[in-house]
């Protein structure tokens, strides 16, 4: 069983940089699971990124139709079928993302929340959405690893509603994963803080 202590510092305790505090139903549903700490850190940690893409996604361009509560609690939630596969916390493993999906449904959660759990490592299936791409690239920009695939699907989305072209898109898209990066070293700190 988990120290409700552990949970509840890696849920809402100070980080270092300042991580915002996961939606209230993932959180109630972390502590429900008994996940990890671990867990709820890295969920922190990646939905705190997502916090920023969505905000500057919003910020420039208006005109795209975005989910931001939907992005928001995906990130927060993507990997929670780790409870069920705890083995996947520290290595390699799938089985989590249809059983984060089913775990979420079973709660009573909507389905269009409930698939970032599943979807959340195959941004290239072919009915992906803004909001998923979304989710993707916070989990992996959350470390600081940059996926050119990914950006490239990013970038596509981004130019197709701005009529920008996509180089601009890129460039733009590039400063802010640069920026999100710099925080990499305190994200990871801020996880690794806490047992699996």
């Amino acid at each position: 069983m988990t120290s409700p202590d552990l949970l509840g510092n890696a849920l809402f305790g100070p980080g270092d940089p300042p991580l915002r505090p996961l939606p209230d139903r993932a959180a109630e549903l972390l502590r429900e699971l008994d996940a990890p700490p671990r867990l709820a850190a890295h969920l922190r940690a990646v939905h705190d990124v997502a916090y920023d893409l969505v905000e500057w996604v919003t910020r420039r361009h208006p005109q795209l139709p975005l989910d931001r509560e939907a992005v928001l609690f995906g990130a927060a939630t993507h990997d929670i079928g780790k409870t069920a596969h705890p083995t996947e916390l520290s290595g390699p493993g799938s089985a989590h993302e249809v059983a984060g999906r089913d775990l979420l449904l079973s709660h009573g959660i909507a389905p269009h929340l409930a698939r970032f759990a599943a979807t959340h490592a195959s941004w290239t299936a072919p009915d992906v959405t803004i909001e998923d791409l979304l989710v993707s690239l916070a989990d992996k920009a959350w470390k600081n690893k940059r996926v050119t695939e990914l950006e490239d699907l990013v970038v596509r989305a981004l130019a197709e509603a701005s009529g920008r072209s996509a180089w601009e898109e890129f460039l733009d898209l590039d400063d802010l994963l640069t920026a999100v990066g710099e925080g990499a070293e305190a994200r990871l700190a801020f996880q690794g803080a806490y047992p699996v």
